[in-house]
């Protein structure tokens, strides 16, 4: 199995260098990925990096706790947009998911999905799944569902649990086919790539993507 086609090539640390995103890029374009995903104040340097390839830009919004107001996720997404990206990585506010104010997840996603359509981007929305419940899984998964985000994403890598088979597996069965899962936290070996993709991953968030395709 080729997992490069799966991999989102990550750096996300707030010590990450120019140098740092140069040897990502040129390490997602040599191996094909499908994509880069890197802080935000990088966007425009990895665009230079990666160039006209199939390997897209990724960057991330409301990152890491999800807890930003809706309208700096908004002005985030639309930097992001303008430096470039291709895809964001948004972190639903974690805060409201443990508190069950569904009514204000509503309004986020109501308010950022728009901007994302009217571009033609994509939307990968974060859940931090290692902490929250089933239900709480399961009533992301219909409210993003009815939204129709192109991705629900488990985890920013920064929660003290990340992806998991059985995380993937539930938010599999509880999405429309058209929606993708991307897995990401945690995922350093190929052995455990494939059995999140056999769970029903299309995406592997990974800062290992190097060494997950030479198996």
């Amino acid at each position: 199995m080729k997992l490069n086609r799966y991999i989102d090539h990550t750096v996300l640390k707030p010590t990450t260098t120019l140098e740092d995103i140069k040897i990502l890029c040129m390490e997602a374009v040599e191996h094909d990925f499908a994509a880069v995903c890197i802080p935000p104040p990088f966007v425009k340097l990895a665009k230079t990096f990666v160039g006209s390839t199939t390997t897209k830009v990724a960057t991330v919004t409301g990152f890491p706790f999800g807890y930003a107001a809706i309208e700096a996720k908004v002005a985030e997404t639309v930097l992001a947009i303008v430096d470039g990206a291709d895809e964001i990585d948004m972190v639903a506010s974690i805060l409201a998911i443990k508190n069950k104010d569904w009514a204000y997840l509503e309004k986020e996603i109501a308010t950022i999905m728009p901007i994302i359509r009217n571009k033609g981007k994509v939307l990968k929305v974060i859940i931090e799944s290692g902490i929250l419940l089933e239900e709480e899984i399961i009533k992301c998964c219909e409210l993003y569902a009815r939204y129709q985000v192109d991705f629900v994403k488990t985890s920013t890598g920064y929660a003290e649990k990340g992806a998991t088979v059985e995380a993937v597996a539930l938010m599999r069965a509880n999405l429309p086919a058209n929606i993708q899962i991307k897995a990401s936290g945690g995922i350093r070996t190929f052995d455990f790539a494939k059995e999140l993709i056999d769970a029903g991953a299309t995406r592997i968030g990974t800062s290992n993507g190097v060494a997950l395709v030479k198996g």
